[in-house]
């Protein structure tokens, strides 16, 4: 993995907890609890398809 995808992967999973704390916060939950969902976004995440895009790139042999 380079530091392109490993940048990838972190950005995704920054959207991911955002996203979810958001979520949270229109749900009424607190600050904990929107923590926790933030969480569990990104362990739910779906990393092989985050990688696979950069390794099916013609550029990359």
């Amino acid at each position: 993995m380079n530091s392109s995808e490993a940048e990838h992967i972190r950005q995704a999973c920054l959207q991911a907890a955002l996203a979810a704390y958001e979520q949270g916060g229109l749900l009424g939950l607190c600050q904990e609890g929107r923590f926790e969902l933030a969480m569990d976004a990104i362990r739910r995440l779906e990393l092989a398809p985050l990688t696979d895009t950069d390794r099916k790139s013609p550029s990359r042999p």
